[in-house]
């Protein structure tokens, strides 16, 4: 602490109850206090297993993405392929398992290559960003009852471009390119994009 400021109190949880339950997550109520304050209120949480969210490039170093129709936006959304993790599931292998089942694309040298918390205000899980190279079409789709995509693939550069003036939309798959962005300087240059930048 410097100049008066006082340090930051985690709430105490009160309780943990259900609130809801909706398929691909659900609503907890928390009851929670603050500790100096004694205040007390109720607060609710989203409650989600893990996601992963792919950056897959093919042999050429073009970008494999999704187009999908999302209800919360009633409208089409470009994305890279993601999902859930299942229970148990390491993410990297979910990261591969979701890029196979939602394009029929499959590569090498899958590694994690970041990772966020998609809305920590409302939101408990994280979302893994997984990072494939030398990705091809290998078999058809699978999607679930209730996907429908189209693959599209676009060149890295002109993916960012879309982030950038609004073709992209989707936080995490922006949070995904920033992440990519430093592989994606050193693959440019002709270095091995599968080490660590520093």
């Amino acid at each position: 602490m410097k100049n008066g400021e006082r340090s930051l109190s985690r709430w105490e949880v009160l309780q943990r109850e259900s609130f809801a339950d909706c398929r691909v997550f659900s609503v907890m109520r928390h009851r929670c206090r603050h500790p100096g304050r004694g205040r007390e209120a109720d607060f609710y949480v989203l409650h989600a297993p893990a996601w992963v969210n792919v950056i897959a490039l093919t042999e050429d170093r073009r970008m494999v993405l999704v187009r999908q129709y999302r209800f919360g936006t009633e409208d089409f959304s470009l994305e890279i392929p993601g999902g859930m993790v299942d229970p148990g599931e390491d993410p990297v292998e979910a990261a591969v398992r979701e890029l196979r089942e939602e394009t029929g694309y499959a590569g090498r040298g899958a590694r994690e290559i970041g990772g966020v918390h998609p809305n920590p205000a409302i939101q408990d899980n994280r979302c893994h960003l997984v990072f494939i190279e030398d990705a091809r079409r290998v078999h058809g789709t699978d999607w679930d009852g209730h996907e429908e995509l189209e693959t599209v693939v676009l060149g890295v550069d002109e993916a960012f471009a879309l982030a950038r003036n609004g073709g992209i939309t989707h936080s995490l798959v922006i949070d995904a390119f920033f992440f990519f962005a430093p592989y994606w300087e050193r693959l440019k240059g002709g270095g091995d994009g599968g080490r660590e930048p520093r």
